[in-house]
């Protein structure tokens, strides 16, 4: 778009910058690193269990097969809550607004992960769990609903990556900082002595809290609000991309109803869901993969060298939603990933060698990691309104059940049956792989891919 587009206004702009991409870069640097820490807060809070179970069930009396079985079995419960959650809180979301939403999940969520503290058996560790994916039902898809807000389609795939990255930040951040607050083992708080996964809990959910309450300060929920805009750049915002949905807007993209029934929605569930599977299979069982691959005993350790592939994956995927964004192609960008994905955990699950092992999951993370910006990419480019908050939301809400749930928990199964955590990365390799094969098999028209020299 150039200055003779009859959107802008008459105002000079700095030179070698239009006025459409000062306003954008605006928007992003208001939004896009608030977002970003709200969800590494949030994907701390929900992953730290894995760094947790390296101590917490030998100090509940747990023997190794049965906490393996629990752990799975805890870990992909959180998911079951999270489904039945997700679709209403996003609805809720567009009614009452981001802001005010937001806030209720991060400071519900960040009380629910310090509790973890009290666990002291199997039921409350499921209970809390389950509790912990109702809290956080609706965050990451009520984000990428509120970026559609914000910004045209064709920026949506690389504000997207960015957003996403704070999942590989967490991972990067988190492991190292999980595993030294551990050390923190039989410190005392008002004169009881902790575990040091007690502490963890404690420490890691605090912080969710108080950025709650912030957040409740900072955002805004429309750009028809914002008040950090020049009234010409608010002006220009809000009409480009009502013009943008209205070319959307045609009969079976925009009711509630049509986002549930779409059958382009129900297609992206099945890759999703197929993602999903090694994603979280990923996430949950690294630093027990690493631990025992590297014959480690220092669970600190144990986390810098899992903070390895989280820094890969988090640079990969700005650099592949960029990509995606430039091209204007989607489809190709998420299958060829997936496989990248898939022949890391294959390569892991052929080797012996540490170092071959810490290398292969380091490229899977990237293939991993790499789908998401170009994935999410694909819903608002022929879904609006209500059909947008839904579609949105239950595509992440059933990945995620079927993902999120079966991944952990099938390689809890197998690492209890086979006492070795390669025949659950053979399985998450082989979802990965159906992932990528259904992402290729897609019409082309059917993704409604961007332009990329459409505005």
């Amino acid at each position: 778009m150039t200055q003779s587009d009859p959107l802008l206004p008459s105002a000079s702009v700095p030179p070698g910058q239009t006025f459409e991409s000062r306003t954008l870069l605006k928007v992003m640097w208001r939004l896009i690193p608030f977002v970003v820490v709200g969800y590494l807060l949030n994907y701390i809070d929900r992953v730290n269990v894995s760094f947790a179970k390296l101590r917490m069930f030998a100090d509940l009396g747990f023997d190794q097969n049965t906490a393996e079985a629990v752990y799975g079995l805890g870990a992909g419960i959180f998911f079951i809550s999270y489904f039945l959650f997700e679709v209403p809180s996003n609805l809720i979301m567009e009614r009452v607004g981001a802001r005010l939403w937001m806030a209720r999940i991060m400071i519900s969520w960040g009380l629910i992960s310090a509790a973890m503290m009290f666990v002291n058996n199997a039921f409350w560790f499921y209970a809390l769990r389950f509790l912990l994916g109702a809290a956080e039902a609706g965050f990451a898809p009520g984000i990428l609903l509120y970026l559609t807000y914000w910004l045209p389609v064709r920026e949506q795939g690389k504000a997207t990556a960015m957003f996403l990255t704070s999942t590989a930040i967490a991972g990067a951040i988190g492991a190292p900082l999980s595993t030294a607050i551990m050390k923190l083992e039989g410190s005392s708080l008002f004169g009881h002595s902790l575990h040091g996964w007690q502490w963890l809990f404690l420490l890691e959910g605090i912080p969710s809290v108080v950025f709650g309450v912030v957040l409740l300060l900072w955002l805004t929920d429309r750009p028809d609000h914002a008040r950090w805009l020049s009234a010409d750049e608010r002006q220009w915002l809000v009409r480009h991309l009502e013009q943008e949905r209205a070319k959307r807007r045609r009969p079976g993209h925009h009711s509630l109803l049509d986002g549930l029934t779409s059958g382009r929605v129900w297609y992206l569930n099945l890759i999703y869901c197929a993602m999903m599977f090694g994603f979280q299979a990923f996430n949950y069982w690294l630093a027990t993969i690493v631990k025992e691959v590297t014959k480690l005993t220092d669970d600190f350790h144990v986390g810098l060298i899992s903070s390895i592939p989280f820094v890969a994956a988090a640079i990969g995927m700005v650099l592949i939603g960029r990509h995606s964004d430039g091209t204007g192609e989607r489809r190709w960008h998420v299958a060829i990933c997936a496989l990248v994905a898939a022949g890391g955990c294959l390569v892991c699950a052929a080797t012996d060698s540490p170092y071959v092992a810490v290398a292969a999951l380091t490229v899977g993370a990237v293939g991993l990691w790499g789908t998401l910006g170009p994935f999410w990419a694909l819903p608002p480019g022929f879904l609006t309104g209500s059909a947008a908050a839904a579609g949105i939301a239950m595509i992440n809400s059933i990945g995620n059940l079927g993902g999120g749930f079966l991944g952990p928990h099938t390689i809890g199964i197998l690492k209890s049956r086979y006492q070795s955590y390669k025949p659950g990365l053979l399985v998450a390799a082989g979802a990965l792989v159906v992932a990528a094969i259904l992402t290729a098999a897609m019409r082309r028209a059917a993704t409604a891919e961007p332009d990329k020299r459409e505005v």
